[in-house]
């Protein structure tokens, strides 16, 4: 197997060799009995004229080609969320075309596809008003329904700067959920992924904000397929799950205990909508056939040591995990290059990167060790790790 040279925490250089990498699938093997999504990132241009801070530009070619690997493994797509991201260097004109290009090509496979709609053209400080906020949703909603898409009801910065209460939260979902054609998820995410959304459903108190949430989403059930969390709190997604409406899934977006709760309890369990089966995919695909197998136990072997890798991915700060995202794609020859929109392949130190080349290769994720130490080798160079 090969070997390459890796910083260590201690300031020293170790040899590092590869193992041989999990036999998982590249196409879906049988039925799942969960939904599961995965919320794919985006593939810049990095030979594109533009200034990588300030400018958008994507490789739409190898974009969508990813979303094809993901369809191929069974999972549904969960477009223009955080993982691509959407309000961080991804603005919503580039986020509308990336919809319309993602449903086309799911269309013309029969495959899964949910998008992300919010309020990100519409910047906080300007929105005025709760009606600001309302017509914001409506514009986004109104232009991917009008290609065909259907929505993942993302959470508003706008919003959370503008409420004074739980009750404004309650005005603007149910207005915004009485005009959708189809039932939406709602995305509840935590101020570890975006401090913007400190205090989000009108308060800090996550008892009293998940008193509100539960309420609007089951007064709107009939408009709700499901919602998807990203609070990081398995014991809160639990009980969240246990207070919904009949017919209203749960989606987890727990990125750091999602074995256990997409396997669930004697009282329910969740689906999945995870940034961290972008990279996972593989080995995600291979559990969920076990899990419908009724193969509990494969099903935990084959995910415990992604566990490791996707917690280092997602550590604090959390937003940032993108980093990782991308570099397993980079590794695992999905693209031809770590660059990143906002230049956020900086984001990450060089040890982040080399932890996680461990973990990826401890969790058999590294398809083509060959290739990964080959592609690391040059970022780990550049940093001033000989080669």
């Amino acid at each position: 197997m090969p070997t390459l040279h890796l910083p260590t925490a201690s300031g020293s250089i170790e040899t590092y060799r590869t193992r041989d990498p999990s036999p998982f699938p590249t196409r879906k093997a049988g039925p799942f009995n969960r939904i599961a999504f995965g919320a794919a990132h985006i593939v810049a241009d990095p030979l594109r004229a533009q200034n990588p801070w300030v400018d958008t530009a994507i490789d739409w070619d190898r974009t969508i080609a990813y979303r094809e690997h993901l369809w191929d493994l069974g999972l549904s797509v969960a477009e223009a969320m955080d993982t691509a991201q959407r309000g961080m260097g991804v603005d919503w004109p580039t986020s509308l075309e990336l919809i319309r290009r993602s449903v086309a090509a799911a269309k013309a496979r029969g495959a899964g596809v949910y998008s992300g709609a919010g309020t990100d053209h519409l910047a906080p400080e300007a929105a005025r008003s709760l009606d600001d906020v309302i017509r914001a949703y409506e514009e986004q909603i109104e232009a991917i329904e009008k290609v065909d898409g259907k929505i993942i009801l993302m959470a508003s910065r706008a919003l959370a700067r503008v409420a004074k209460s739980p009750e404004d939260y309650g005005r603007v979902y149910d207005r915004v959920l009485s005009q959708v054609r189809e039932p939406v998820i709602i995305h509840w995410l935590g101020d570890m992924f975006d401090p913007a959304l400190a205090g989000y459903w009108g308060t800090r108190d996550l008892g009293a904000a998940l008193d509100t949430a539960i309420d609007v989403i089951n007064r709107n059930a009939a408009k709700v397929d499901g919602v998807k969390v990203s609070l990081l709190d398995k014991d809160f997604e639990i009980a969240m799950r246990r207070r919904l409406g009949k017919g209203v899934r749960m989606y987890t977006g727990d990125d750091f205990n999602y074995a256990e709760l997409i396997a669930g309890d004697d009282q329910g369990y969740s689906d999945a909508l995870l940034g961290i089966f972008d990279a996972i995919a593989p080995a995600a695909s291979a559990a969920l056939t076990a899990l419908a197998k009724g193969d509990e136990s494969a099903f935990h072997r084959i995910l415990a040591p992604t566990v490791p890798l996707s917690r280092h991915i997602f550590q604090a700060p959390t937003r940032f995990y993108k980093t990782g995202i991308v570099f397993m794609a980079y590794l695992n020859g999905h693209q031809d290059h770590f660059t990143m929109v906002g230049g956020q392949e900086s984001a990450r130190s060089t040890l982040h990167l080399a932890d996680l080349f461990r973990l990826a290769d401890a969790a058999g994720l590294l398809r083509d060790p060959d290739l990964a130490a080959a592609r690391a080798r040059p970022v780990f160079a550049a940093h001033g790790v000989a080669a």
